[in-house]
This record gives structure tokens, C-alpha cells and sequence, in this order.
């Protein structure tokens, strides 16, 4: 169940950002809420279960917090984003963003840097599986690598997409394997 609830949480991070690349204001218009916002968070809350679940290995136990860290990051981003949304016009966000981007123990871990913490735990949770599973393993480190170095934000996107797919397929060896030893 839990890893289920893991690949939905990268399919809700997927349309998060489909809507994110949309551009601010067409997120700034959404009503009644802030979907896109919303899919984001929801979408890495998904991800808990499974993320204090993965085997007992010392990648584990060194990509789990990193992993959980990265999560926080991204709910604080959202609960920031939701304040900039909340703002009745442009003038509001402009002022918001004036005065938290000055507080750089606000801003640098929930939106400049923490974020992007979480691929980081995840590619180190991936190599449990690499003696298993190089194939999915490769496919996470390709998505991490898209996120990290090509400029453009649809790059989220498709390295979450990546991500989705390279865990789909480590579970579901993981699945075969499990069935061949019985």
C-alpha cells in the first residue's frame, strides 16, 4: 500500500507542476484554491509512508532524512506559496516577497534550497536497489540529473515523471523477484 501511495504522490507532484509551468498568473487566478499548490502538497505527504519504509540498508538510513528533510522543505514552500496566492493583487505579492526574501532563514530553506533536497534522498534511497534493480536505478539518477542541471521548469516535470517511472519499475522487480522466491 504504501508504495502505491508513493507512485500517486509523484502523480500528484506531476500535475502540480504541469499547473506550475502554466506560469504565476495563471496560479495566482485558480478558485477556489490554490490547486497547483495543493497537488504539491498532498503529493509529497504521499510520499512519507513508503519513504520511513525502504529496506534497512545504510542507504536508508542515510536517505531518509535527507528524504524527510526535503519534504518538510517542500511543505514549507507550499505553505509559503499559498500566502503569495492569498495576496488580492500584485502589489501584495510584490510586498510579501520584499519582506520574506530578507529573512534568508526562511526563504533559503523553503524555496531556494530545500526543495531540491528531496531528489537528493531519493536517488541515495534508490541505490538499496541497485544491485537488484541498475535499471531503475539509472532512470532515477537520469531524473535527478535533469533537475539539477537543464535551466528550464518544465524540467520538473519530467524529472519527477522520470522519478515516477524509475521506482515504478524497481517496485515492480522488486514485486517479480519476491514472487520467484516462492
Amino acid at each position: 500500500m504504501y508504495k502505491i501511495l508513493f507512485l500517486i504522490g509523484f502523480g500528484f507532484e506531476i500535475i502540480g507542476q504541469i499547473l506550475m509551468a502554466q506560469g504565476n498568473d495563471f496560479v495566482y487566478q485558480q478558485t477556489p484554491i490554490d490547486f497547483a499548490h495543493w497537488f504539491l502538497l498532498i503529493g509529497v505527504v504521499f510520499l512519507i509512508p513508503q519513504v520511513v519504509s525502504f529496506p534497512n540498508k545504510i542507504f536508508s538510513y542515510i536517505g531518509t532524512p535527507i528524504t524527510l528533510i526535503g519534504i518538510v522543505c517542500i511543505i514549507g514552500m507550499c505553505v509559503i506559496d499559498f500566502i503569495f496566492w492569498s495576496q488580492p493583487n500584485q502589489e501584495g505579492r510584490t510586498e510579501f516577497f520584499n519582506h520574506i526574501s530578507k529573512f534568508h532563514s526562511i526563504w533559503k530553506p523553503f524555496i531556494s534550497i530545500g526543495p531540491g533536497i528531496l531528489n537528493i534522498g531519493l536517488l541515495i534511497l534508490c541505490l538499496n536497489y541497485f544491485k537488484e534493480n541498475k535499471i531503475g536505478v539509472l532512470i532515477i539518477f537520469i531524473a535527478t540529473l535533469i533537475i539539477y542541471l537543464v535551466p528550464y521548469h518544465s524540467k520538473l516535470i519530467f524529472g519527477y515523471a522520470l522519478t515516477l517511472v524509475g521506482f515504478a519499475h524497481i517496485f515492480y522487480q522488486e514485486k517479480l523477484n519476491q514472487k520467484n522466491e516462492t
